[in-house]
């Protein structure tokens, strides 16, 4: 099953979204949307990280739930920034080490860093421990460091078990 399934939950998200763009539920449509679901994947099968074993969907969606509060009370920060005096801005770039080893783990931080208005994953060392972050207003940078390491890396590490080294 997995040979021809090695992405199931995204064979049956590409089906959903097959159907919801032809928007009809004709045999033909069905059929078209099933080709596609097991063939996208198979031929992207070795572009795609692999989940863990271990680890902790629902934990994920709290994760994601404090990701969206983040998100929303960071646009009314950087507004509120933009549209203040401009010279007092300290924008900077600030060097974040990471103690992630878990490929789709350090990709949830980059993207989570990245999403979030007045941040930016601007590099990922090619040892990957250590994220260079542009911020938009710095003043602290060890106080930016410790707040990506609490909110953010410290929750994934509960969420995809570290491999034993």
């Amino acid at each position: 099953m997995s040979r021809w399934l090695p992405h199931p939950a995204h064979s049956l998200l590409l089906l959903l979204t097959w159907m919801l763009l032809v928007d009809t539920f004709a045999f033909g449509h069905w059929l078209l949307g099933s080709v596609l679901a097991i063939v996208i994947p198979l031929l992207f099968k070795r572009l795609l990280i692999e989940h863990p074993k271990g680890w902790k969907p629902l934990k994920l969606l709290r994760f994601l739930l404090l990701v969206v509060g983040d998100i929303l009370v960071a646009n009314f920060h950087v507004a509120r920034l933009t549209l203040g005096r401009m010279k007092t801005l300290r924008p900077g770039f600030v060097e974040v080490p990471i103690e992630l080893d878990n490929e789709l783990a350090i990709s949830v931080l980059v993207s989570v860093v990245s999403l979030t208005p007045g941040s930016l994953a601007a590099d990922l060392s090619l040892d990957k421990r250590t994220l260079l972050v542009h911020g938009l207003d710095v003043p602290d940078p060890q106080a930016m460091i410790d707040e990506i390491k609490q909110r953010y890396e410290a929750p994934l590490k509960e969420i995809f078990p570290c491999s034993p080294t």
